[in-house]
């Protein structure tokens, strides 16, 4: 059985992130996990949702966990930002 696979999403277009995901289950994972921080989140939710509806349909969300992580700049500065994990279930 295989472990959990994490798809960490940034800028690249959604779709491409959905067959990261759809390939994670493809390859015998359980759970996937998607993670995202900051303006990141929305595309996150999409991602979720888009391979809940149309690639994996018996894909369920078990867990979603939110945080505030501490970033810390070029310039030294500490900011806030943050993060999500959507644990995808098989």
């Amino acid at each position: 059985m295989a472990e959990a696979g994490i798809v960490y999403i940034g800028k690249k277009p959604t779709m491409n992130y959905v067959l990261a995901v759809v390939t994670h289950f493809n390859g015998g994972s359980r759970d996937v996990i998607v993670k995202a921080r900051g303006r990141s989140i929305s595309r996150a939710v999409d991602v979720a949702e888009i391979v809940r509806g149309r690639f994996v349909p018996e894909a369920r969300v078990r867990d979603v966990r939110i945080a505030t992580e501490k970033v810390t700049s070029e310039e030294g500065r500490a900011t806030s930002v943050s993060s999500i994990e959507i644990v995808l279930s098989r």
